[in-house]
């Protein structure tokens, strides 16, 4: 995570207002780039653990308690099933919820894959296995490879074969690209290509010189083996340490704003940053804000896998807490939903005129009143 503070540094205009040269603008904006991304990744930061707490604390409890309650509803209407006073239509319809919700529910209750089998025309072991024969054609399809004539029990299990394989050709992949890359190295190079590597290995190293510059001043002033008083040793230390760990990560910002917090450098130094030294700081810049843009999409791919958030739903840290809460409401309104209906449809009335409301597709929140 990278460290965010107060000292802000940009570059203003001079005191006769002359306009901001090209790589001034650049070196400013990349610094709000910068900015904005470390907000992002302080906001997820804080979000994260409130997310954490709320959803093991009230979420996961909730989300128990109503498969709990729809295991019993599945078996309720079972029992209903073979009640008098259903019509054949009203048969077909309490069958078909059944199947839909014990789909779902079987790997949370094995014994409800009898329950399923009895209304089911195909049992649940071979749909499945076709399910994952045709996802298994499926993917073939789109990927363009064989995976194999392993024995793949589910579609959860398949996606992860897929994966596993897919993994493997891109190290292959990868392993076949460095391969070539070392014969084209191997070949001898033309004048213009060995002119290029070492304008770009001289640019390189006047970047790399450029920081260290920053890092051996700042280095100079908080070396705490010079400093005889105890207290300002232990400050100096900690201070030297997020030095260490900024010129570590190449972290050119972090530098110049602990330069700004020890006032080893004013507005006016920031100012007076030459064009040529500006070129080569904008260019480590605009590699912090390439890093903190996979860093960000590493926090956010973690942060869906973790909690099951699908790729096409909206997330951000301003409304992950937002949705989380929602979600907690809606369960709690499907759970009391759930506990009338089961001592409701206990009287095969209610359960008639409930199905007459009926739709497949939200029969899991569709309550008889």
């Amino acid at each position: 995570m990278t460290r965010t503070n107060n000292w802000s540094v940009s570059i203003s205009s001079d005191q006769n207002n002359l306009a901001l040269s090209k790589e001034q603008k650049a070196f400013n904006s990349l610094i709000k780039q910068i900015d904005k991304r470390r907000k992002r990744l302080g906001a997820w930061e804080t979000v994260a653990s409130a997310f954490q707490q709320q959803y093991v604390n009230d979420l996961l409890p909730l989300e128990q308690a109503s498969t709990a309650l729809q295991i019993q509803m599945v078996h309720c209407l079972d029992r209903a099933y073979g009640q008098k006073g259903l019509t054949q239509a009203e048969r077909r319809k309490t069958a078909a919820v059944i199947v839909d919700w014990a789909r779902d529910l079987i790997d949370e209750e094995e014994s409800l894959k009898t329950i399923y089998n009895k209304y089911n025309p195909i049992d649940y072991d071979s749909e499945t296995a076709t399910e994952v024969d045709d996802m298994k054609s499926m993917l073939e399809a789109m990927l363009g490879v064989d995976l194999g004539d392993e024995d793949i029990s589910s579609p959860e299990d398949l996606l992860q074969h897929a994966q596993a394989h897919i993994e493997q050709q891109q190290v292959q992949a990868e392993a076949e690209a460095t391969a070539r890359e070392a014969r084209r190295a191997a070949r001898k190079k033309s004048p213009k290509q060995l002119a290029a590597e070492a304008r770009a290995h001289e640019e390189q190293a006047q970047i790399s010189l450029s920081i260290r510059e920053v890092y051996r001043k700042l280095a100079s002033a908080l070396h705490p083996d010079r400093e005889a008083d105890p207290q300002e040793r232990d400050r100096k230390t900690k201070l030297m340490q997020r030095v260490n760990a900024a010129y570590t990560k190449n972290n050119l910002l972090q530098l110049l704003e602990l330069q700004l917090e020890l006032e080893h450098i004013d507005q006016h130094s920031i100012n007076g940053i030459s064009e040529n030294r500006l070129k080569h700081y904008n260019r480590v810049l605009k590699e912090q804000v390439r890093e903190l843009d996979q860093e960000i999409l590493h926090v956010e791919a973690t942060f869906r896998h973790t909690y099951g958030i699908r790729s096409f739903e909206e997330l951000s840290p301003d409304i992950a807490l937002r949705n989380l809460a929602i979600e907690i409401k809606n369960f709690r309104q499907n759970i009391r939903v759930l506990e009338r209906d089961l001592v409701a449809f206990e009287d095969i009335k209610n359960l008639k005129r409930w199905l007459k409301t009926f739709k497949l597709a939200s029969a899991r929140s569709i309550s008889f009143v």
